[in-house]
């Protein structure tokens, strides 16, 4: 385990160029153990030094990535939290948000810059290390292309898809539809057909066995910190978080300025 402390960001690669140090924040360890392997093939130019899971950072990072995935007490107070610990320089959100309100709420309470995650590896990686040094605080793809998804969350073996996962997720926690919407930034009869596709992928008819096979297959917060995590190899696995698998995604477009597009 590393020492805490702001000389840690002078950290080198072998190029003698920084490395970005990174913090994964998300309240499941499937989900942040998914970005990390996600991250793997940039060691080079990011370093993982936590993961932390209903926990503050504890060293000193270069970057907060806040994955959304699940949070059920919102946004808004993962982001001012991060933001106000003294050991994260700065944060940026990580969500399958895309519209103005979900970006201007996040910036305006505090986030540094903001991330699709329908773009692949080497976007976020880039986007980061742009963030760090001045660059466009938004990055996602307004063209309206497929997005793809990388990483794992719970339930993924047994065939949800993110999004079902994620109404799952917050149905197990015991939030109602209108507050999965809210915390999704989805519309109530999206959140409904995530909830109907769900339950026939799971093999349940109702809330009540919904929220048991949640309990019984990892679908509560985990409360865990991991220093300096061994990152595990990427599965490789892309596709849509409605749908069936992708090869790949078009870079997104942002303007100059890093505002949204």
């Amino acid at each position: 385990m590393s020492e805490s402390g702001d000389d840690q960001r002078t950290t080198k690669k072998s190029t003698g160029a920084p490395l970005l140090r990174i913090a994964l924040v998300n309240d499941y360890e499937v989900v942040v153990r998914g970005l990390a392997s996600m991250l793997r093939s940039y060691q080079d130019v990011v370093q993982i030094v936590e993961l932390d899971l209903n926990k503050p950072v504890s060293e000193s990072v270069d970057v907060a990535l806040c994955d959304t995935f699940g949070s059920t007490h919102g946004d808004s107070a993962d982001v001012r939290n991060l933001s106000a610990n003294p050991q994260v320089e700065r944060v940026v959100v990580y969500s399958w948000a895309r519209d103005e309100g979900a970006i201007r709420g996040a910036i305006a309470d505090g986030a540094d810059g903001y991330v699709y995650k329908g773009i692949p590896a080497r976007q976020l990686v880039a986007a980061l290390q742009q963030i760090c040094t001045g660059g466009p605080q938004v990055w996602i793809d307004t063209q309206g292309r497929p997005p793809i998804t990388a990483g794992d969350w719970p339930g993924r073996e047994e065939g949800l898809t993110v999004r079902e996962s994620e109404v799952l997720a917050l149905i197990t926690q015991g939030l109602s539809n209108a507050e999965v919407a809210e915390r999704t930034h989805l519309s109530i009869n999206s959140v409904k057909t995530y909830i109907r596709s769900g339950y026939r992928r799971i093999g349940v008819t109702s809330r009540t066995e919904a929220v048991l096979w949640g309990v019984e297959h990892g679908f509560r917060p985990d409360r865990l910190r991991v220093s300096d995590p061994e990152i595990p190899a990427s599965n490789g696995t892309t596709g849509d978080p409605d749908a069936g698998p992708r090869q790949e995604a078009v870079p997104p477009r942002h303007d100059d300025e890093g505002s949204i597009a």
